[in-house]
């Protein structure tokens, strides 16, 4: 790739990230820990850290510059651990989300013992970008190296926030662009014992470089990001169900709500019928079971360690 093929890629790739945003907006009606070419911040005694990032742009192959992977992470009666990759990554269905799908449907009560389950089971979002880090306090050997960053919804909407301000007098940015995008002043504090970012911030719109060769440089060193959607990241269904089972010891996998319900012993929820002779209402959409939205890389992390060290 040339310095030309890298400025005629950011002409469409700004289109392709507001579409994306806007599928978040509105949208239509878990690697392995120990890999060295991700990078995070290291905290100090208080728990907090600060750090300088630059998101980089897609790599040639890739759709968009980061990936979006769903995951699951929970601890079962039998005291083993469910740390896996979420099917539905990939659209496809997921032994647990089946589940948790019937365990929500169990009761309308939040606080019944079937909603609990599912909610301690949900599914996590985190996404993965190429970053160039440019400051790094706690490691410099890190400084100007590209690396992999794995993060959650709130840096991303930090992110989109800059694609789609909130006022009219300020300016789109794609903070992935090598020569208008902006650096990331990263700002981590801990909050009743999980990582907060609400601090962090972009900085003004800068180059990457003035000097064309090190950008290239940068791209060059770019890993592809499509990788982490391939299906040998993902276990099979069956893999997935059978881990599950053993988790949970059989309890309520296979089962259907009514099943699920008769065994706590809870009616299920009847589904509205609509009046006699009148004209069909629209159907109320169902509670949607909560997801795990926040930047938790750090509680997966733990999760992860407990589970090996099993």
């Amino acid at each position: 790739m040339d310095i030309k093929a890298l400025r005629a890629m950011r002409n469409t790739d700004f289109s392709k990230i507001s579409n994306e945003f806007e599928k978040t907006v509105n949208p239509p009606s878990a690697q392995s820990y120990e890999d060295n070419r991700f990078w995070k911040p290291e905290r100090d005694k208080a728990g907090n850290a600060t750090a300088t990032i630059r998101f980089l742009p897609r790599t040639e192959g890739d759709e968009l510059p980061w990936v979006k992977i769903f995951s699951h992470g929970f601890q079962g009666p039998t005291g083993k651990w469910y740390i896996e990759n979420s099917l539905t990554t990939l659209n496809e269905a997921d032994p647990v989300g089946e589940l948790n799908s019937k365990l929500w449907a169990t009761s309308t009560d939040d606080n019944s013992p079937g909603r609990k389950q599912a909610r301690a089971q949900k599914r996590r979002l985190n996404y993965t970008s190429n970053i160039l880090v440019i400051d790094d306090p706690k490691h410099p050997e890190n400084n100007g190296q590209v690396k992999l960053f794995r993060y959650g919804k709130k840096i991303f909407d930090k992110i989109m926030d800059k694609a789609r301000p909130t006022f009219d007098d300020e300016t789109p940015v794609n903070v992935f662009d090598y020569w208008e995008g902006a650096n990331f002043k990263l700002r981590m504090k801990t909050v009743d014992g999980y990582p907060n970012y609400d601090t962090s911030a972009f900085s003004e719109v800068q180059a990457l470089s003035d000097d064309e060769d090190k950008i290239l440089s940068v791209a060059n060193a770019q890993y592809k990001l499509s990788e982490f959607l391939d299906k040998k990241n993902f276990k099979t269904y069956a893999e997935l169900k059978a881990k599950l089972e053993s988790v949970l010891s059989s309890e309520y996998v296979g089962m259907s709500a009514e099943e699920i319900s008769e065994q706590e012993d809870r009616p299920v929820a009847a589904a509205p019928q609509p009046a006699a002779k009148a004209a069909p209402a629209p159907a109320a959409k169902a509670a949607p079971i909560p997801e795990i939205n926040e930047d938790e890389d750090d509680v997966m992390s733990y999760f992860q360690s407990i589970a090996d060290a099993d």
